[in-house]
């Protein structure tokens, strides 16, 4: 029998092994919430069962409302609660279910609040997603975790923009920010980190970027975009522009000086330019404008 847990919304496929979930990193099932312990509960998938184990957390694990004591087996259509995050074991029929997304076929599901350096940052819950990890043998170091979590999101991001893009396209912005905020921000600490990211990862987060900021009115999105091609020292593309006009006019606070900062870069280059790319850079020099003009 194989298996999928529904959260969000969602269905996520879950492969065999044993995933640690609680509010620390580390975890395989990270949830940021208050009421989660950093280690709060083991899940055990087998080929005929699934069942969860409290690891003494201090607000305990409740199926369907009861608390357990040990490991207890999850029965289909039970409901699992873990802090305040609730979660339904479904039973998954086939490879393939009608409605359910590529990303369903996922066993890894990590949630973690935005934090961006710089005024202001967004504050819902966001989620990513990356390939399935394998089955514990000991909890990773905090190190090696907070140097392969983020590579794993950033190859995961692809995979999820599809859905998010959907939420966009329905209005649904809470819900795509959710979906692909935390990739988004694993892809800029990446380029922070220095480590090698493709243009088009780097692309494909900056559209989704600018694409939230137009329907969150955050301008921490515009920040976020104007700060990978920074650190690119390259023009963006024109699918990026065209979303950045649009935001600008939707956001509540522009910051003129991370932009200005970036045009400044470009200038600076502009003599090495393309036809093509010198036309982008007089875009980007229209968007300094307009944000000149909010801020």
């Amino acid at each position: 029998m194989r298996f999928r847990l529904r959260y969000l919304q969602h269905d996520f496929e879950m492969g065999e092994g044993e995933f640690l979930i609680g509010r620390s990193p580390s975890c395989q099932l990270s949830l940021d919430d208050p009421l989660v312990s950093r280690r709060h509960a083991l899940l055990i998938v087998t080929a005929s069962e699934v069942s969860t184990e409290d690891l003494g957390s201090r607000n305990g694990v409740l199926v369907n409302g009861n608390r357990i004591v040990g490991r207890h087996v999850i029965q289909i259509g039970d409901r699992i609660l873990i802090g305040a995050q609730e979660m339904t074991l479904l039973e998954s029929k086939s490879e393939d279910q009608p409605g359910m997304t590529s990303t369903a076929r996922l066993a890894r599901l990590s949630l973690a609040k935005i934090q961006m350096s710089g005024p202001p940052s967004p504050t819902s819950t966001v989620s990513h997603f990356a390939t399935a990890p394998p089955a514990i043998s000991g909890s990773p170091s905090p190190r090696e975790d907070t140097l392969q979590a983020p590579r794993r999101a950033v190859g995961g991001l692809s995979v999820i923009a599809s859905v998010a893009e959907k939420s966009l396209s329905m209005n649904r912005t809470e819900e795509a920010e959710r979906i692909v905020g935390s990739s988004l921000l694993d892809v800029l600490e990446q380029v922070r980190a220095g480590s090698h990211v493709g243009s088009d990862v780097i692309d494909l987060a900056a559209r989704l970027a600018a694409r939230l900021a137009s329907g969150t009115g955050k301008g921490s999105w515009v920040d976020f975009v104007v700060e990978l091609y920074t650190r690119e020292s390259r023009p963006c593309p024109a699918p990026v522009i065209d979303e950045l006009y649009i935001a600008l006019r939707k956001v509540q606070t522009v910051h003129t000086v991370p932009l200005r900062a970036y045009v400044a870069r470009l200038r600076e280059r502009v003599n090495s330019f393309g036809p093509a790319e010198r036309f982008l850079f007089q875009r980007i020099e229209g968007l300094e404008r307009l944000a000149g003009l909010r801020g």
